[in-house]
């Protein structure tokens, strides 16, 4: 955050005064977030803004833009308040102004980044080490067991994983996500009363509870073809990486993936048959630099959580352990839960023992949270 930008108040705090400044900045006509941030970069706050006069507002903006923040607040922005204030009452829900400390730093610093995020969950996850997870609506069957997959692997190494709450990769990536301590951010594309497509409604209660939903627009707007898109700067912008785990040619996981490569993120593709539709826009980003994968371990790998130490709370292996469960396994698949019963052990610090085995080869898990022993 540049020196002239000033520190909002805490997101309880935030009193109506500098909420409704901050909404009046929003919804100037003719100021974008670009001029904004350069109103801001200027002046501080959103109060400073309209405090100062003509002349030093077109130090930054045009006659128009200056002519507009000068104006009178728009005759709507009291009701608009007033409910965005009773929203903020019910449980989970916060609403963070650009800048304030709780701000995500990764997202805060992105180009065009929210002037407000309103949030519905644990606001924690925001800041943690995330990675994103997209791919096509329209997914194969293998491109969802992929992503819930990946996922929750990534989820187990200590990644949030976020994603746009979109059916077929998006959803199952959440699912993944929620199975795994690292949990999920969802992004979504309407208000965050408003919840689309609407056959994603028990996956968002779901995530509001154990994760968090993040929204930039004001409350009750609903679907918009434009507003997607434009959401994906978030999804890439609260992440250190984009996972394309199925995508077409003209799939918007590739907008998506643009995007972080203008934010300075990796990008990281899933090869698929040449012959495969939905494997060209993963062929086109692996062509464009992506970073080829195949696993979970490919991507934690990539991000240097193998080497560098931060594979979540994995403890350290030792031989004994590593014979007690393949042992245990024997030869036929079997699930997480009836491995931790059978070594008496909690299901949480196994999860991480597992995936320690899964990336040192010794095991493989598959579709529907079984465990398959590699090792002779």
């Amino acid at each position: 955050m540049s020196p002239a930008v000033q520190a909002t108040e805490s997101p309880i705090d935030v009193t109506r005064p500098v909420l409704a400044d901050w909404l009046r900045l929003q919804q100037t006509d003719g100021v974008g977030l670009l001029t904004a941030h350069r109103l801001l970069e200027r002046f501080g706050t959103p109060a400073g803004i309209f405090a100062a006069d003509r002349a030093q507002l077109l130090a930054v903006a045009t006659p128009r833009q200056a002519a507009a923040l000068l104006a009178a607040p728009p005759a709507g922005l009291a009701a608009e308040l007033d409910a965005i204030l009773a929203w903020r009452q019910q449980p989970g829900n916060r609403l963070l102004c650009w800048g304030a400390a709780a701000y995500p730093e990764y997202l805060r610093n992105i180009t065009a980044a929210p002037l407000l995020l309103y949030l519905k969950g644990r606001a924690e996850l925001l800041p943690r080490r995330s990675v994103a997870v997209v791919g096509s609506r329209n997914a194969s069957r293998q491109g969802v067991l992929n992503a819930e997959h990946m996922a929750q692997a990534l989820s187990e190494a200590g990644l949030t994983i976020v994603s746009g709450l979109a059916l077929g990769i998006d959803a199952a990536a959440h699912c993944g996500g929620l199975n795994g301590p690292g949990s999920t951010i969802a992004v979504l594309g309407t208000g965050i009363d408003r919840i689309y497509p609407a056959r994603n409604g028990a996956l968002a209660r779901r995530i509001a509870e154990e994760g968090c939903i993040v929204s930039e627009y004001a409350l009750g707007t609903p679907p918009s073809r434009d507003n997607f898109p434009r959401r994906n700067r978030i999804i890439s912008g609260l992440s250190r990486g984009v996972l394309v785990v199925e995508a077409a040619a003209q799939s918007g996981s590739l907008i998506t993936a643009e995007m972080a490569i203008e934010q300075g993120r990796d990008v990281y593709a899933v090869p698929g048959s040449i012959h495969a539709t939905l494997s060209k826009g993963c062929h086109q980003l692996i062509r464009e630099g992506a970073k080829l994968v195949e696993t979970a371990a490919d991507v934690l790998s990539a991000m240097q959580m193998l080497a560098d130490g931060e594979a979540g709370t994995r403890p350290p292996l030792d031989d004994s352990f590593v014979d007690r469960v393949l042992a245990a396994m024997g030869d036929d698949p079997v699930r997480a839960e009836w491995l931790a019963v059978h070594l008496g052990q909690a299901p949480g610090e196994l999860q991480g023992q597992l995936l320690a085995l899964e990336l040192a080869g010794l095991l493989e898990r598959l579709p529907g949270g079984m465990f398959q022993r590699l090792s002779g």
